[in-house]
């Protein structure tokens, strides 16, 4: 992949924190780099600790690297400060993660717009309703909008996470276990959504994952190691 076909480019990023028991800051990640095509399809796998969600959450500016670059469609995620990041968050990236965090005093419709109410945005009142009942009809909860958490299925709140996660129209999905904490069959049909939306919209996708089964159904599957990524086969 060219640097001009990349939507996301991570170029030598180390992340280290404090070891207070040792000399030095052990380092998570260690000079990795990382290239994504705009619509791709990517799983990243480890066993815990490798420091998955570390680099889930660098790439979704919850966390900076502390040292090398990260590029969102060419721009330096690094030297933006955190007000601007806040907003490019809102606007491109979408997050799901294995709890659903979901609001319970909420319905579901309110959940779902929740990220449109900061900051304010240009569609109106009208439209983002419109949107999250078309998005909710697409996932099968079109019959669930006035129920709260407590009274879907686990499959039913990560479904319903999903479309608050899309509510914003990012062209970057970050999916942490998303299928982590559901039965088989609930994880199948999440898989399978999350699929969908990538190859019918071109919804960028990297999940991090330790299901053989979810990470089968990506494009590509790269395992974290050492602190770099390194090309892997999804198959046990």
């Amino acid at each position: 992949m060219s640097e001009t076909d990349a939507m996301l480019e991570l170029i030598d990023v180390t992340k280290a924190y404090d070891a207070p028991y040792a000399d030095e800051a052990a380092p998570v990640l260690d000079g990795l780099s990382l290239s994504v095509a705009a619509g791709e399809s990517l799983a990243v796998v480890g066993p815990s600790g490798s420091g998955k969600s570390t680099l889930l959450n660098i790439i979704g500016t919850l966390d900076r690297p502390s040292s090398g670059q990260v590029l969102l469609g060419g721009e330096d995620l690094c030297a933006m400060d955190d007000e601007a990041l806040a907003a490019l968050r809102s606007r491109r990236i979408g997050f799901v993660f294995q709890l659903h965090h979901l609001l319970p005093q909420c319905t579901i419709l309110e959940n779902v717009l929740l990220p449109t109410l900061a900051p304010p945005g240009e569609r109106s009142a009208e439209e983002l309703d419109a949107t999250a009942r078309r998005l909710l009809k697409r996932v099968g909860l079109s019959h669930r909008l006035s129920y709260r958490p407590g009274e879907l299925s686990g499959g039913e709140r990560q479904r319903a996470a999903v479309v608050r996660a899309l509510i914003n129209e990012p062209a970057l999905l970050l999916a942490d276990e998303p299928t982590g904490s559901l039965d088989r069959g609930s994880a199948d049909n999440l898989g399978e959504l999350l699929v969908e939306l990538n190859g019918a919209d071109g919804l960028t996708l990297i999940a991090v994952t330790h299901s053989i089964e979810l990470a089968g159904r990506m494009g590509r599957v790269l395992q974290l190691r050492d602190g770099r990524l390194h090309e892997a086969d999804p198959q046990p």
